[in-house]
């Protein structure tokens, strides 16, 4: 239970997100496919909360000046990665969410789907097709690891 709570949990968190849940839950001893299963599980949970309250969030901390310097960090990161996404449309954030690199994933997906007022029913199935792509990635690069490893 401990492995399955944890890689649910890395999962949720906005820096490791599914890239960092699949090593933790093979680590912990799960089969790769359960990994990858409770990893997009963990990494949507968030995300339909993120889409549709980040902007009015971060309206009211501007408004409040309260947290003022991340509120508008979050708001510049969220207008560059949006141009790409304004751009493309559904491809721009599919991408944005399926490359499993420092800056992208559900988070930034969420952030940007919510400060371009896109309609959840539009954003979400993107955003966890995306999460669904990097978990595939992440996954077979954690077995390729593990196998090479094994030749040493």
């Amino acid at each position: 239970m401990t492995g399955i709570l944890k890689t649910l949990l890395f999962a949720m968190l906005p820096v490791s997100e599914i890239r960092g849940a699949i090593p933790v839950g093979i680590a912990y001893g799960l089969e790769p496919w359960l990994a990858y299963a409770i990893g997009v599980v963990g990494n949507m949970l968030p995300v339909p909360i993120l889409i549709l309250l980040t902007r009015k969030v971060l309206l009211w901390m501007n408004k409040h000046n309260i947290l003022t310097g991340f509120s508008n960090w979050l708001n510049r990161k969220g207008e560059e990665k949006g141009k790409v996404v304004q751009a493309y449309s559904f491809w721009g954030l599919l991408i944005l969410v399926a490359i499993p690199l420092p800056g992208t994933g559900a988070w930034t997906g969420a952030l940007v789907a919510s400060l371009l007022d896109m309609r959840l029913k539009n954003a979400l199935p993107t955003i966890c097709l995306g999460v669904m792509i990097a978990g595939l990635i992440i996954m077979a690069v954690t077995m390729g690891v593990i196998s090479v490893g094994r030749l040493f």
